[in-house]
């Protein structure tokens, strides 16, 4: 099908996977035969992060666009009366009341992140070369430093500290410390 293309649809705060899941029952019922299925697939983005609770590492998943699931079809009326009618969807995001196509840059970004994220849940380190920081955790507790390297794949820094009077680097994990 050559007009097969992606639109976003606005939905309430909350209720992305819900729709999401309706859309994906609509596409069942459809039947087995793909070439004539007029809605493909639906996708709410999203992407693993490290977030620090209680002094541990925890993977959260976040939704890229809260609000919004990005649906795979042909537009015509059967399947926007279909899309817009389902519990918990707003409208297509367009202008006017004609829904307008994700250009392919943007939904080939948006895929693209959602895999990069999936390949490689790289941790977001919230301190840089340079920082001045404080150890409060582990055998270098109370000790100042300077970090002068940040692992973001590994999850560590390495810190320059003075011990004895002398700077002395030493690998710690980034929970281990507090910036200024």
């Amino acid at each position: 099908m050559a007009d097969l293309q992606w639109y976003a649809v606005q939905t309430y705060s909350g209720h992305e996977n819900k729709v999401q899941k309706l859309i994906q029952r609509k596409i069942e019922e459809e039947g087995e035969d793909e070439s004539a299925r007029e809605i493909r697939d639906a996708i709410v983005p999203t992407q693993d992060v490290v977030e620090i609770r209680n002094g541990k590492r925890v993977t959260v998943t976040k939704r890229l666009y809260p609000g919004y699931v990005l649906v795979h079809m042909v537009l015509n009326e059967r399947t926007a009366h279909a899309i817009n009618n389902l519990q918990g969807v707003i409208k297509f995001v367009g202008s006017g009341k004609v829904p307008q196509p994700l250009r392919e840059e943007e939904i080939n970004k948006i895929l693209g992140i959602e895999v990069e994220v999936e390949a490689s849940s790289r941790e977001e380190i919230p301190f840089h070369v340079g920082q001045v920081v404080e150890v409060i955790q582990g055998p270098f507790s109370e000790f100042s430093g300077t970090i002068h390297e940040v692992y973001h794949d590994k999850g560590k820094v390495k810190v320059e500290v003075s011990l004895f009077g002398r700077p002395t680097s030493v690998e710690l994990d980034y929970t281990q410390l507090k910036g200024y």
